[in-house]
């Protein structure tokens, strides 16, 4: 695994909680969609010298001339130290690493089901599938607690639009508590809401991102509504 030392070109705010951080691309760095990096501080700060680096899975396209990540802004040291780095200021990429890639056989759909933070793998395929105007069905099935949590949602409004072969599906499980009005699907991702949106495809494949407990809930409701675990693939996150 390459180790490649870069400056922070970049930061945003994609949902409230959450930033995304750009960086340079280095010469020679190629990866799939779908997969990840550790980003390393240079010279952390002591209280995050024990915990220094972590994975990330790459949110950019391959296409795109930047690399870039998103994460949720938790009151860690490691977080802490990330988001205090300035614009310009110098940073180590390891990578890239991980399978959670598309599967070759266009003929068969994807679907993807994210939990929250878990949509950061799929934005990267979403957003080159468009570029490649790739002829392959892809529907994904996105949750979160409320809209302003759920990262990356006009973009992937945008790119529902864009690209024919794209159904997204959002869902938010506590409307209850939000701000901003939302007229699309509420709840958990459920056996029925599954059947519904992918049980017409012709033998899909699903690929699962979110919360442990959240990813080991949905494989058990997709072996419930009979699909195999060989059709089945899965990354967690774990406190992302």
């Amino acid at each position: 695994m390459s180790t490649y030392r870069v400056r922070i070109e970049g930061r945003e705010a994609v949902a409230e909680g959450t930033l995304a951080f750009r960086f340079e691309k280095p010469s020679g760095f190629s990866f799939k969609p779908g997969q990840a990096m550790d980003v390393v501080l240079i010279d952390p700060p002591a209280a995050a010298a024990q915990d220094a680096r972590h994975a990330f899975s790459i949110v950019s396209a391959p296409f795109e001339d930047h690399l870039a990540i998103a994460t949720r802004m938790r009151d860690s040291p490691f977080k802490r130290a990330l988001g205090s780095l300035a614009v310009g200021a110098p940073i180590q990429l390891q990578g890239p690493f991980g399978a959670l890639t598309l599967h070759n056989d266009r003929a068969r759909p994807a679907v993807f089901i994210a939990g929250g933070i878990g949509i950061t793998p799929f934005m990267s395929i979403l957003r080159q599938a468009a570029q490649d105007e790739l002829p392959q069905r892809l529907v994904l099935i996105y949750s979160n607690r409320r809209p302003e949590d759920a990262a990356f949602l006009a973009e992937l409004q945008a790119l529902e639009e864009r690209n024919g072969y794209f159904r997204l599906v959002a869902t938010m499980t506590q409307m209850d508590r939000a701000t901003r009005p939302w007229a699309g699907e509420t709840g958990v991702i459920g056996e029925i809401l599954l059947k519904r949106i992918a049980g017409g495809l012709p033998a899909p494949i699903y690929y699962l991102a979110g919360p442990p407990a959240m990813v080991e809930g949905m494989r058990r409701t997709l072996n419930l509504a009979g699909v195999d675990d060989d059709d089945v693939r899965s990354e967690a996150f774990y406190g992302y």
